[in-house]
C-alpha cells in the first residue's frame, strides 16, 4: 500500500486566451488513505478543476498526478478511461444517473462495464444500496426518487467498483438540510468503518464542518491546509 492514495506534484492547468487563466497554479498535494477531506474556496478558485485533474477527467498543463503510485497524466485516453473505471469513484452535484435505469441497474452499471458476472454485480449492488438506506428502492427509477435518494444511489454507484478513493464535487449542493446530513452521515460512516477515502470540493459549511482536513484554494493555489479534530 502506498503512503499516499493521491499525490499531485507541481500541478498546473492553464486555459489559454487573450489573458491566460491559471485555474490550478503549481499545486503540491498529498492525500493519505482513509482521509475525509474538503477542498474549499470561492467560485473560480480552482476546486472543480483540481478534482477533474485528479480524477483524470482533464489533463494538466504541467506537473504529475499519481494514484496509489501510478502516474495517470501520461496515460492514453483509452488507458485513462479504464483506469478511472477501476480505481476512482465519482459523485457529482447533478447525480448523473441514467434516467431509464433503476437504482439497482444504475449501481450495477460500472460493474457491467467491468464485465463482472451478473449474479456477482447484482449482489454487490444490493448490498451497497442497503448500506445507503435504499434497500426498498432497488427497482425505482431516478424520477421516482427524491434528490437525496438519487445522490445516495450515486454514492452506491461510486463505490461499486471498489475504488481507491471517491471524488465528490459539490455533492450536497442540491439537497435540503435533512438529506444533506443523511448523506454526510453515510459517507462519514463508510469512511470510518470501511476506510474509504473521500475528497470533496464544496462551498457547503455542512461538509466543511464534517471534514477532518480542509484545504483552501485561492486563484488556483493552496493558501491553507488545516486538519480538524
Amino acid at each position: 500500500m502506498n503512503e499516499f492514495v493521491i499525490e499531485a506534484r507541481n500541478l498546473s492547468k492553464v486555459y489559454p486566451g487573450a489573458v491566460d487563466v491559471h485555474a490550478v497554479n503549481h499545486i503540491d498535494l498529498q492525500i493519505e488513505n482513509d482521509e475525509f477531506t474538503a477542498i474549499v474556496g470561492p467560485s473560480g478558485s480552482g476546486k472543480t478543476t483540481l478534482l477533474n485533474l485528479i480524477g483524470g477527467l482533464d489533463r494538466p498543463s504541467t506537473g504529475e498526478i499519481l494514484v496509489n503510485g501510478h502516474q495517470i497524466h501520461d496515460l492514453t485516453d483509452n488507458q485513462l478511461i479504464d483506469f478511472r473505471l477501476r480505481h476512482i469513484g465519482f459523485v457529482f452535484q447533478s447525480y448523473n444517473l441514467i434516467p431509464v435505469l433503476t437504482a439497482l441497474e444504475n449501481t450495477e452499471f460500472i460493474m457491467l462495464m467491468q464485465n463482472i458476472p451478473k449474479a456477482q454485480r447484482e449482489q454487490r449492488a444490493i448490498e451497497l444500496l442497503n448500506e445507503v438506506g435504499l434497500g426498498e428502492k432497488l427497482h425505482s427509477r431516478p424520477t421516482q426518487l427524491s434528490g437525496g435518494q438519487q445522490q445516495r444511489v450515486a454514492v452506491a454507484r461510486a463505490l461499486a467498483s471498489k475504488p481507491d478513493f471517491v471524488l465528490a464535487d459539490e455533492p450536497t449542493a442540491n439537497l435540503d438540510s435533512e438529506s444533506a446530513f443523511n448523506l454526510l452521515d453515510i459517507m462519514a460512516r463508510l469512511n470510518k468503518e470501511e476506510g474509504i477515502t473521500f475528497l470533496f470540493s464544496t462551498h457547503d459549511q455542512r461538509v466543511i464542518d464534517r471534514a477532518r482536513r480542509v484545504i483552501t484554494l485561492e486563484d488556483g493555489r493552496i493558501v491553507s491546509d488545516i486538519r480538524q479534530s
